[in-house]
């Protein structure tokens, strides 16, 4: 007489432990839900909106203030800084809108097609870089900055109280650290 072969292996003992972890999941999700009141938000005229909102400081008088629009009016360099990056990301979203338009075309060759694609693989990089330097430069304690990168040039605005030499040749070793230009081509703007 043979024995039956019953092999039970890692495999059905993994699942098995996996099926009952799930069931215990369902199992106190459904219990828990069942001993919360969900109550909506009503209105005065005793209506049910379901989705609305409950303000819970609906009874102040004072308007929050924001701290970065109460900064942005005082200081006029600020609003400089917050403008270009809001127009150096409008240029390269435009910049990115136009390669995929033209890689989007159907009427173009394998050798635009990858002239295309490296272009876009050079803008993605170039704006790495840029957010990568202008991290950099804030990390050694400048206020702000912004850097405009094209594939042979920097240009850096910086915000400072006084930019001295020193901190000229920090900018420039943060620059030639991340991209590979000649150091000629980078120019240095101070914004007090």
């Amino acid at each position: 007489m043979k024995k039956p072969s019953v092999i039970i292996g890692k495999r059905q003992i993994v699942l098995s432990c996996l099926t009952a972890m799930l069931a215990i999941a369902v199992y106190i999700n459904y219990s828990l839900s069942q001993s919360e009141q969900i109550t909506p938000v009503t209105e005065l005229d005793g209506q049910t909106h379901y989705g609305d909102m409950e303000f819970v400081n609906a009874g102040l008088e004072e308007e929050p203030v924001d701290a970065a629009a109460e900064q942005t009016a005082a200081d006029p360099a600020a609003d400089y800084f917050a403008q270009a990056r809001l127009e150096k990301a409008t240029n390269r979203d435009e910049a990115v809108q136009t390669l995929q338009m033209i890689m989007g075309g159907g009427d173009i060759t394998n050798e635009e097609a990858v002239t295309t694609a490296l272009s876009a693989v050079e803008v993605s990089k170039l704006i790495e870089s840029e957010g990568n330097i202008e991290s950099l430069i804030r990390s050694q304690g400048f206020e702000d900055c912004v850097v405009y990168l094209d594939g042979d040039s920097a240009k850096v605005v910086v915000r400072s109280d006084g930019l001295e030499a020193a901190d000229a040749a920090l900018i420039k070793d943060i620059i030639l650290g991340e991209i590979a230009i000649s150091s000629e081509n980078i120019r240095i703007f101070e914004v007090k």
